[in-house]
């Protein structure tokens, strides 16, 4: 098995130290996915607040937190947690519009844009009722 955890650093700090130190403890292989905001996302504001953009990311719904750890279940424990908390939705679209590479597909093509920003909520709206049937 393999230990597995989704993080975003501004998100919440202590969640990515406890999946550090699970996952270096964990006696198999550890596969961390970090939420990493970078210079091609076309951040309004520039790479000056990565942070906040994570926090963010989360807070919308965009990125969820979680970890697998196989050795719980030995405890007798579920081995996913979901380590964020229910989405705000209503913020969904205004983290999309906060990124150079939305707005300026929403300028090109404004019908297309639209039908796949609806698709991008909806899946992010899946992935996270997925991720609670499982914790």
């Amino acid at each position: 098995y393999v230990y597995v955890a989704q993080v975003s650093i501004g998100a919440s700090q202590q969640q990515l130290f406890n999946v550090l130190k699970e996952a270096e403890a964990y006696p198999g292989p550890s596969l961390i996915i970090a939420y990493a905001p970078c210079i091609n996302h076309g951040i309004k504001g520039g790479m000056t607040r990565p942070q906040t953009v994570g926090k963010q990311a989360v807070e919308c719904g965009y990125w969820h937190l979680w970890h697998y750890n196989p050795q719980l279940e030995a405890e007798g424990k579920n081995p996913f947690v979901m380590d964020s908390k229910e989405p705000d939705w209503s913020k969904f679209r205004d983290f999309l519009m906060k990124e150079v590479r939305y707005t300026s597909l929403k300028k090109a093509f404004p019908a297309e844009a639209e039908q796949l920003f609806e698709a991008a909520e909806e899946n992010a709206k899946w992935r996270y009722n997925s991720y609670i049937k499982r914790a």
